[in-house]
């Protein structure tokens, strides 16, 4: 085969982070065609959360494509999704007990919204700036992250209304302060321009993802659920990255005083497989028109399955607490580099999910030094993602059963490499 030409025939609307064929996946690495082995800190964007080609996850998927490859949940029930259907229950936040599946998150989002607009019989929908929700054309006008995703689709659908993220970095403000102006802004847009009456809900990430990987100070997503309870709005969480582990909690709504109405997942729940869905309280689920949401591959048998595994493995094998452990270790040295290099101007994140942002001394983006550092690593063997609407923060995204030995070899690489790129 003719690996270079088989790649021109490839769709190039697909931006390239590696030019890396893989020929296989284990564990915390990628291997290409020629044998060279990769620490993949970027887990296909979050997604393999129990590294490459976990056994346990591998035996599901094999027994499970020799018994039912696919069971359209319209027609037929099969027993990897009631399975899933148990194990999901025991671990998504209090009060959220009934399921719809899809396949990505942008079709979860999409569902979540859908399902918003029927259980309240209201229009609108409030999102934040920063926010990334999906690439179909409801959820690019949810999205506020880059413009790239927007660009050259508009008009959107409309009844989208945008708030501030409380991003205090960037706004350099104390976390009090950024709370209050953020939340006011909410109440603001309330009463200006989208009335309780027309708005079904607020959808937000707890954790923003290509926005920037910001973590909401305390009290954020608390004052949001206040503001839904008391104007009669639903409060949608997107988890699709940050769920399943990924915080060092289930969900990274866990770490705060706030009850979800609505959660979409995606990404993490089957190690790779393509698998999302829609959670939400039986009492709104009850208000969907059947026939008005569906789809043809939502729910298939073998993704459930590695949904089952991957669910099983995360409990069985203590990776949350390995998220919190090897989250604490990374937080902890890349903050000792933020002393060492001053054009590293944060370091934030919870577990597993942490984000470096690189500020030049007049205050810009350092984009073009991000650039050369994921470069620079990636010659190296370390495979790491930048995000933020400048690109300038580099993500850390380590499979959920990371060692201290790899996370100490991709912070040695990161660090050579920073030091050569900053000329220090």
């Amino acid at each position: 085969m003719d690996l270079d030409r088989s790649c021109e025939l490839v769709c190039p609307v697909w931006t390239r982070y590696t030019p890396i064929v893989a020929q296989r996946g284990e564990g915390a690495y990628v291997y290409d065609q020629d044998g060279t082995r990769y620490l993949d800190f970027t887990t296909g964007i979050g997604v393999t959360s129990t590294g490459h080609c976990h056994p346990k996850v591998v035996e599901a998927v094999q027994a499970q494509a020799a018994r039912l490859l696919h069971g359209q949940v319209n027609i037929i029930y099969h027993e990897p999704l009631l399975t899933l259907v148990d194990e999901l229950k025991e671990v998504v936040p209090e009060g959220l007990d009934s399921f719809f599946f899809s396949n990505s998150g942008a079709e979860a989002v999409e569902g979540a919204v859908k399902l918003a607009r029927h259980a309240t019989g209201k229009p609108n929908v409030i999102v934040f700036q920063g926010s990334f929700h999906g690439r179909t054309a409801l959820t690019m006008a949810l999205t506020t992250s880059k413009t790239i995703y927007r660009v050259g689709y508009q008009p959107l659908p409309a009844g989208v209304f945008v708030a501030p993220y409380p991003y205090a970095y960037r706004y350099g403000w104390s976390e009090e302060e950024t709370v209050a102006f953020c939340l006011s802004e909410v109440e603001f847009l309330l009463q200006t321009q989208t009335a309780p009456s027309e708005t079904a809900a607020i959808l937000v990430e707890p954790v923003l993802g290509e926005g920037g990987y910001v973590v909401p100070p305390p009290g954020f997503l608390a004052g949001l659920r206040r503001i839904c309870d008391e104007h009669g709005l639903l409060l949608i969480v997107d988890e699709v990255q940050s769920g399943f582990g990924r915080t060092g909690k289930w969900f990274a709504i866990q770490h705060f005083d706030a009850a979800p109405d609505i959660m979409t997942i995606a990404k993490g729940i089957a190690s790779g497989l393509p698998l999302s869905g829609v959670v939400a309280r039986r009492e709104l689920m009850d208000r969907w028109i059947p026939g008005t949401h569906g789809g043809t591959y939502g729910g298939n048998a073998v993704a459930c399955a590695a949904a089952v595994a991957t669910v099983r493995v995360i409990r069985e094998e203590g990776l949350l607490e390995n998220a919190r452990q090897r989250g604490a270790e990374l937080l902890e040295r890349l903050r000792t580099l933020q002393r060492q290099f001053p054009v590293i101007g944060d370091v934030r994140g919870l577990g597993l999910m942490i984000g470096v942002e690189f500020t030049a001394a007049d205050g810009s983006p350092a984009s073009d030094l991000v650039k050369a550092v994921v470069q620079g690593c990636l010659e190296r063997q370390l495979m790491l993602l930048t995000c933020g609407p400048w690109g300038n923060t580099v993500r850390w995204i380590p499979p959920l059963i990371v060692s201290s030995e790899q996370i100490e070899t991709g912070l040695g690489i990161f660090q050579h490499v920073l030091a050569e790129a900053a000329g220090d």
